[in-house]
């Protein structure tokens, strides 16, 4: 399985703390959110990285070379990254990836746990949900069926009918992977779509409804994970890092 890491944007919403620095480099506690990320994913033995990077690439690049050069780590330059949006970062990766991939967005600190939840599923193509009524319109929500199936996903789901918030890590197999591509090419060569959220491309697979490309969400509510999007999310998550990944 391959690691697949998004960590190609600016962070407008963190400034200050991200004028000089990216997010993923922010420390939280005495770690940074990259080498917690890292340090999870190698707990579940996954070995292979690949980097989808732009805003102050150079920093990111040069960490991981310092701390991490026995892995198996391709590097992707998103040129454009302050015009366009997740989904081109993950479309760029399509010549990349050859195996079932772990998605995540960078700036999310999580409890290692989650990634082995995803794991041991039994799912082929599932997502992280923290089942909770403490939502808000930001969030990526999720409506699920009886059998955890993911029906909507998106920022625009009504969050009266959620289950909860999709919280950016993600597992695919190759067939969905060849689908979720096919979509991402269209979209953004075709179409010129560039500003869009991956899960609009989830949603367009979830409507095929297809039986081998369904989409299933895993409770993860048990553990702790906060999205880092903005300066009360990071003070947020400072206060989070004692109880992960310490």
């Amino acid at each position: 399985m391959q690691a697949v890491i998004l960590a190609a944007g600016i962070a407008k919403r963190l400034r200050p703390l991200t004028d000089t620095t990216p997010k993923c480099l922010l420390k939280i506690g005495n770690k940074n959110l990259l080498q917690r990320a890292m340090e999870n994913i190698l707990a579940n033995d996954i070995k292979d990285f690949i980097f989808v990077t732009g805003y102050r690439e150079d920093m990111i690049k040069k960490y991981l070379n310092e701390n991490f050069s026995n892995l198996n780590i391709e590097f992707i330059t998103n040129p454009d990254f302050e015009n366009n949006n997740n989904s081109y970062s993950l479309w760029m990766t399509k010549k990349y990836v050859k195996e079932d991939m772990l998605l995540l967005d960078s700036d999310i600190l999580f409890d290692k746990n989650i990634i082995k939840e995803l794991i041991n599923s039994g799912k082929e193509n599932c997502l992280a949900v923290n089942i909770t009524h403490k939502l808000d319109a930001e969030q990526i929500k999720v409506i699920t069926g009886s059998d955890d199936r993911i029906l909507k996903i998106g920022k625009e789901v009504e969050i009266l009918k959620a289950a909860g918030e999709s919280i950016g890590i993600e597992k695919f197999n190759r067939y969905y992977l060849k689908d979720l591509f096919d979509i991402l090419d269209r979209k953004i060569v075709a179409e010129k779509n560039v500003n869009e959220f991956y899960e609009a491309s989830f949603q367009e697979i979830i409507d095929r409804n297809e039986e081998r490309n369904s989409l299933f969400g895993v409770d993860v509510s048990n553990y702790d994970c906060i999205e880092i999007d903005t300066v009360d999310d990071y003070n947020n998550a400072n206060e989070l890092f004692f109880k992960i990944n310490k």
